[in-house]
């Protein structure tokens, strides 16, 4: 498998690497919020810009970007705009939404990249090649928060994704029962089996908790943890995720 590396931190070799979202909404806060992280006992810091009241002025998310970088100046940074209809919290056009990623990415003061599954391929293309002009990982992600898809789906996503070119591709879904979380394990153990990238998958919520935790077993190379405010369901407090990935890692 190829490893991704991104500034000291490893994708595809040991535990799960723990990543926390920022999800302020001024400048101010995510200051702040930033100093708190750097308490934190964490692998990557997302920052959620869809939480952001400045997002749609682009002067605005790079002065933010490059006060939040000052702070967590080694920290590796995954900017995401999570669109409306994948859960996130602002609906804006397809056309802004790729300029934004590509301004930032070409800024080179982000480190990753998150990219949406569902949308134009060429649009996709193109700001893949972006960022990894700008040496920007992407992670390129699809996130369903109404149920999970069948088992052949999750494969054929996450496959799609790493034939498109992301250097993780990234699912995230909505469990009804206890069947549900398995089905996701099990397609993330056998895209992990076959695939060359390292992947980020999750069952959200309270049912799907243990995937969160079992990464290293089954297959996922990233879960994501809550400091201060969850930016999904499930996620759980930082401090309490890196005990049990250590205590699972130690037995793996």
């Amino acid at each position: 498998m190829n490893k991704v590396v991104v500034k000291n931190v490893t994708f595809g070799e040991g535990a799960p690497k723990i990543c926390v979202p920022m999800v302020g909404k001024t400048i101010p806060a995510l200051k702040e919020e930033a100093e708190m992280l750097k308490t934190i006992d964490l692998d990557v810091v997302e920052w959620r810009v869809d939480f952001f009241e400045g997002v749609e002025d682009l002067a605005k998310v790079e002065e933010a970007l490059t006060e939040i970088r000052v702070i967590l100046p080694e920290t590796p940074i995954l900017f995401t705009f999570r669109s409306a209809k994948e859960g996130g919290e602002l609906a804006v056009s397809d056309a802004f939404y790729f300029e934004l990623n590509k301004i930032i990415a070409a800024t080179k003061k982000v480190d990753l990249v998150d990219v949406e599954l569902f949308n134009e391929e060429a649009d996709v293309v193109s700001l893949i090649e972006t960022a990894h002009k700008n040496n920007v990982k992407v992670v390129m992600s699809n996130h369903d928060f109404d149920k999970t898809p069948a088992k052949e789906d999750i494969i054929s996503r996450l496959t799609r994704m790493e034939a498109l070119g992301a250097d993780l591709p990234k699912i995230a879904v909505m469990p009804k029962s206890a069947a549900d979380v398995l089905t996701l394990l099990s397609a993330t153990n056998e895209v992990f089996e076959k695939s060359n990238q390292p992947i980020i998958t999750m069952s959200m919520a309270g049912t799907g908790v243990i995937s969160r935790l079992a990464g290293e077993v089954f297959g996922s190379a990233m879960t994501f943890g809550a400091a201060k405010k969850a930016s999904a369901p499930g996620q759980i407090d930082v401090n309490e995720l890196r005990h049990v990935l250590e205590l699972l890692h130690k037995q793996f």
